[in-house]
């Protein structure tokens, strides 16, 4: 009997924990993405705004997109970082103020980080991971609506994927 009972009050804890057991925490790298996310997104925005014949950044989900990549187990981790430490250095440069700029003044400080060697290979970067969200496919998570595709009268291959290749 009180074999059966210490079973039990086993079993239940174990069921009562089985939540905050699979609960996933963010990483140190998520917490440094996050700070430096609304960068990120300024830039890619920057570089495709509302009202060019591209879809804008923003619309197509693409700094999304960008974290869900690099995070990825089988991602570089030498991209990865320099991803990182590309948006903190141009934060850092920008003392903070890259998102409230005005237009003007982001494209000069874009154009300023982009006459250094670090920051033309990081701006290089973030452009190519930014397209790849917006001409991907949409079970991807960007490419709205084939928004991309439809842009450039150019459509994925087929088979096309049925799932994401992301454990979200």
């Amino acid at each position: 009997m009180i074999k059966k009972r210490r079973q039990f009050l086993i079993l239940s804890s174990m069921l009562g924990l089985s939540p905050y057991i699979h609960a996933k925490s963010m990483t140190r790298y998520e917490k440094a993405f996050k700070k430096i996310e609304p960068t990120i997104a300024a830039v890619q925005e920057h570089m495709f705004p509302n009202g060019s014949k591209l879809p804008s950044a923003k619309m197509m989900n693409v700094t999304q997109f960008l974290f869900e990549t690099i995070t990825h187990k089988s991602f570089d981790k030498d991209i990865k970082a320099f991803v990182l430490e590309g948006a903190e250095e141009f934060v850092s440069r920008e003392k903070g103020r890259f998102t409230s700029m005005t237009h003007r003044d982001k494209e000069k400080a874009l154009r300023a980080y982009e006459e250094t060697n670090y920051g033309s290979s990081w701006l290089s970067r973030i452009m190519t991971l930014t397209m790849e969200g917006m001409f991907s496919d949409p079970v991807y998570g960007s490419n709205v609506n084939e928004a991309g595709w439809k842009a450039i009268n150019a459509y994925g291959g087929f088979p096309r994927p049925k799932t994401r290749y992301i454990e979200l």
